[in-house]
């Protein structure tokens, strides 16, 4: 299966909408909303274009990974990372690759770019295959409750997070307060 990554551009949104949207729909860990969080993110000051990613197949466009700025803070430090929200895969093209090859090309871009961590929240089963670990081996919480393993970081440079413990403070977009 011939999967090609590109930036996601302006035409491509109401389809990516529809692709997120479709994504999640049977997922249980989920409010159903993560296209409008996609929406509310490509019009913040986090949104970095180069980092909102498509996969195709052909002509379709079966799936999709965004990064968005976040900050990692502490008492004296203030760590500048990404947090990787959402990736979404149509259902019919789950389990074929498609959403390591976003990763992986979402990881390139990044490092690419100057950035050196990765932060999500996500299923423990899968992430750790793309390096991710949790998120606490580096003293790092996310600012809700949610069980350490399913919170996870990858360090895209070394050392990049050796001073980033502390709370991950998410773009009001995220509406997380």
């Amino acid at each position: 299966m011939n999967i090609t990554i590109r930036k996601e551009e302006k035409k491509d949104y109401k389809t990516v909408f529809n692709l997120v949207e479709k994504a999640f729909e049977k997922e249980l860990m989920s409010d159903h909303k993560e296209q409008e969080l996609v929406e509310r993110l490509r019009n913040s000051e986090a949104f970095v274009p180069e980092l909102s990613l498509v996969a195709e197949i052909g002509e379709q466009i079966v799936g999709y990974v965004l990064l968005t700025k976040i900050q990692i803070v502490n008492e004296t430090f203030e760590t500048e990372s990404l947090a990787m929200a959402p990736v979404a895969v149509l259902p019919e093209f789950q389990g074929k690759g498609v959403g390591g090859r976003l990763i992986e090309s979402a990881h390139e871009k990044a490092k690419r770019l100057g950035f050196g961590s990765v932060v999500l929240l996500g299923h423990e089963g899968y992430y750790p295959r793309f390096g991710y670990e949790m998120a606490k081996k580096y003293g790092i919480r996310l600012p809700f409750e949610v069980p350490d393993e399913n919170c996870m970081v990858i360090e895209l440079v070394e050392k990049a997070l050796q001073h980033a413990n502390g709370i991950v403070k998410y773009p009001k977009e995220f509406g997380i307060e």
